[in-house]
């Protein structure tokens, strides 16, 4: 078998992937130092500032409270946070996340569109890139002031504001799958694949695998990156196959229906263990919140002067980070395992492996996987195994 990387090939991957490694074993210290900075000497003014600019725009903006929509906007929220003031915790919030923001643009901008660029795996324009990350910190923006409104708001008026909060989280997060096919299509353009043979061989090939699906999307990825992608969305009527405009390009008919008997592995693995699994971890990790928020409250940590002070906010992206540094070589471990028996059960149905390991080779030299990523990567929280070992573990030619 011809090896899947040439030498010139094998040492384009290692530049491109090194910066990333780096980045790898610094990003959580560098997240935590930013984080003790914010919680050790700003908060303290960005809450001031904060208030000071609610304040302001109380003064000026007055009138929205006697209009009617206005009106009825605004006292729905001060109901929700139990008082007036709302609006100072959702501008301290807003104001640390653009502080953490502002110090990592400069890298997150190198790293997804100079770096990506310099080794031909981004079609981005430059305003189509700030386009993108402008939605983001948008959609983030909102994410956070709904946080703030609700997770404290609830914390400020209900005593096991956890436990009300969590059962109804954890069992929107048991269904939530289900919009995962509009999710996409807030940044890539999707249109149906064109009757024809391939559609035909999808359908059949789900048809032997008894999965009933809605429909099979091509996204027009291509806009903003190369790499080929495909992946399934949703789940019962909403259930999507999903291919990107790459994929199309760069594979056969016959990897494709590999690619998609792949992912249709995981439509199968059992999902329920995992997802009652995370509720019960949200339900745990609320009411680990709910202890920091009474400490705080209790030795006036950062200034707080009492519970579900907005000034513990920081505090909690620490415990959220500290959580994640620690669960992501569990959960990438579960991860790599499922990618496993996917491919295993991609194999089964489709019964045609010399497809399946062109598809891999393939999708690994357009997407420059680095075959035999450093370990400590590995356990860190790799989602896949390395292509190296997947090919491995395939029947022999």
């Amino acid at each position: 078998m011809e090896p899947i990387f040439t030498p010139e090939q094998l040492a384009e991957i290692h530049a491109y992937h090194v910066p990333y490694y780096i980045r790898a074993a610094v990003d959580p210290f560098a997240r935590l130092a930013l984080l003790a900075l914010l919680l050790g000497v700003l908060v303290r003014p960005f809450f001031r500032w904060a208030t000071a600019l609610a304040g302001g725009l109380e003064r000026r903006l007055g009138v929205l409270r006697a209009l009617p929509v206005s009106r009825a906007f605004l006292h729905a929220l001060d109901r929700l946070w139990g008082e007036r003031g709302w609006g100072a915790a959702v501008l301290f919030a807003l104001m640390t996340d653009l502080f953490v923001k502002l110090v990592y643009a400069p890298v997150d901008i190198w790293f997804a569109y100079t770096l990506e660029h310099r080794h031909g795996m981004s079609n981005y324009t430059p305003a189509a890139f700030a386009w993108d990350m402008l939605k983001g910190h948008l959609l983030g923006a909102f994410a956070i002031a709904t946080l703030v409104i609700g997770l404290y708001g609830l914390a400020r008026r209900t005593p096991h504001w956890w436990w009300v909060l969590g059962v109804p989280v954890a069992l929107l997060l048991l269904v939530s799958s289900a919009l995962d096919p509009y999710r996409g299509r807030l940044y890539f353009d999707q249109q149906p694949l064109p009757e024809g043979p391939l559609r035909a061989r999808i359908t059949a090939l789900m048809a032997k695998a008894d999965i009933p699906f809605s429909d099979v999307l091509v996204e027009k990825t291509s806009v903003a990156s190369r790499r080929l992608q495909a992946y399934f969305a949703g789940q019962g009527p909403t259930r999507t196959i999903v291919l990107n405009d790459v994929i199309l390009e760069e594979l056969t008919s016959d990897e494709v229906l590999a690619a998609v008997a792949h992912e249709a592995g995981h439509v199968n693995e059992p999902k329920w263990p995992g997802r009652v699994a995370s509720s019960l971890a949200l339900v745990a990790l609320l009411f680990a919140i709910h202890q920091l928020l009474r400490a705080a409250a209790s030795r006036g940590w950062f200034g707080a002067t009492r519970f579900a002070d907005i000034r513990t906010l920081p505090l909690l992206s620490l415990l959220l980070s500290l959580v994640l540094l620690t669960g992501g070589p569990v959960a990438g471990a579960f991860s790599r395992e499922r990618e496993r028996e996917a491919d295993r059960y991609g194999l089964r149905l489709t019964g045609d492996a010399e497809s399946f390991r062109r598809m891999l080779v393939k999708a690994a030299r357009v997407n420059k996987m680095d075959p035999q990523p450093p370990r400590w990567v590995v356990l860190k929280g790799m989602s896949h195994p390395p292509i190296a070992e997947r090919l491995a573990g395939l029947p022999p030619p």
